[in-house]
């Protein structure tokens, strides 16, 4: 979901990419749902490694779940590393009703970061 917020939000200012210490392999389908909610189309997002990236030059890593801060490695060229914790809405349990406010909640938590982010960053290049 952080990829395509950030995208949504940034693909401006950012090169935007996503992955995971342990991808499952596939988007999941709940985050699909959910950030089309708000008119975000990741359907042809995939699930990456983030070993992929590792002769990449990385500005910023942002970390937002588990134990990826700890999993993340240093990249080249890496500057800025932050860790913004969510909830993952891929362990939630409950009914299809509260799963699903799982998804949007942590959607909503992550998109505010990343607006509050975003908008910080356009300000500080102004000046």
């Amino acid at each position: 979901m952080a990829e395509g917020i950030f995208r949504h939000l940034a693909s401006d200012l950012f090169e935007v990419h996503s992955a995971g210490s342990q991808p499952a392999g596939y988007v999941h389908p709940l985050s699909i749902e959910v950030l089309s909610e708000i008119g975000i189309d990741i359907s042809q997002h995939t699930s990456k490694h983030m070993n992929e990236f590792l002769e990449r030059d990385i500005h910023t890593v942002v970390t937002v779940c588990g134990n990826a801060e700890q999993a993340c490695p240093t990249y080249p060229g890496q500057l800025n590393r932050y860790h913004w914790g969510f909830d993952d809405p891929a362990h939630a349990e409950g009914s299809e009703e509260e799963v699903m406010a799982v998804f949007r909640r942590v959607r909503d938590e992550i998109y505010m970061t990343i607006q509050a982010y975003v908008q910080g960053y356009r300000e500080a290049i102004a000046s």
